[in-house]
């Protein structure tokens, strides 16, 4: 539930980017920086309520992570600005297909038959979209896009490794591509004719997708997490069709449907073996003889 809340919440992005019209670098560092200030203000609050010390960035993964995040904000906002809005979210797509074979090479995850099952219908509804609806952009948009699934991939396996609590790290590491922008204003001034949608963008919506993705791989793996990323890659575009009136065609729709029923399924099942081997487990306790 906490990674679903997250993904939906990270639908929203690029329709509240494209919602406030601005120039690149201004959106991208006042979105940033609205999230490394929301960062630090729960982290004190959570400081003075817990009464005890709350790490920001847990240790030498914590940074590795934060690095990846923080650059991947930079090609994320690149990529949105130079290709189409369907270019990027199918290439991000892949954020699960590039977590599950790090996490096969670096961790030894072998991912289960059932999740190797569900990314191949995902492929399959993907096939689906790209054939129908991915339209030829610009190469470096294109390029901007698959760095970003893959730094996203790189931070979960890392994330997944430590087991450390990453929710707060994305958020703070997200004054670094706030501080590019900045330096590459144009003019040194913001450009941005509806800001209330960025400011939005950045001290509620971004803050809260990003503290669940980053929480989701302390309880799941790594192509779990980044399946839950595939619901941008749905539901942004049908933001963008009904803000914008871009619609998407049948064929798009029933290659979104192919993922939404793959992720559904195959989250049914996850909670249905861990409930069957928990009950499994209880019987085994109670059966198990007791010594004085």
């Amino acid at each position: 539930m906490i990674t679903a809340v997250g993904g939906l919440a990270l639908s929203f992005d690029i329709p509240l980017i494209r919602s406030a019209h601005g120039e690149v670098w201004s959106l991208l560092a006042v979105r940033s920086i609205a999230t490394f200030l929301v960062a630090m203000t729960i982290w004190s609050v959570l400081r003075l309520l817990l009464r005890r010390p709350l790490a920001l960035i847990p240790g030498p993964a914590g940074l590795a992570a934060g690095v990846l995040y923080g650059i991947n904000s930079l090609t994320f906002m690149l990529a949105v600005f130079n290709t189409t809005t369907a270019n990027v979210v199918f290439i991000l797509a892949f954020t699960s297909m590039f977590a599950a074979l790090l996490s096969w090479l670096f961790l030894g995850e072998r991912p289960s038959n059932a999740t190797l099952a569900t990314m191949a219908a995902m492929v399959c509804g993907i096939a689906l979209i790209v054939h129908d609806g991915l339209e030829s952009g610009n190469f470096f948009g294109d390029a901007m896009a698959a760095c970003s699934a893959l730094l996203l991939a790189s931070a979960i396996t890392i994330s997944r490794k430590s087991g450390a609590d990453m929710g707060f790290v994305p958020l703070v590491t997200a004054i670094v591509p706030g501080l590019a922008g900045l330096l590459m204003l144009p003019g040194g001034t913001l450009q941005i004719e509806q800001p209330a949608f960025i400011l939005f963008n950045g001290l509620v919506m971004i803050p809260l997708a990003f503290w669940c993705l980053a929480t989701g791989p302390r309880y799941l793996s790594a192509p779990e997490v980044g399946m839950f990323y595939l619901l941008e890659t749905v539901l942004a575009p049908i933001w963008v069709w009904i803000v914008f009136a871009e619609q998407p065609s049948s064929q798009t729709l029933v290659g979104g449907t192919i993922l939404i029923l793959a992720l559904l399924c195959h989250s049914l099942w996850q909670m249905r073996s861990k409930a069957k081997a928990a009950r499994l487990q209880a019987t085994c306790a109670v059966a198990a003889p007791t010594h004085p």
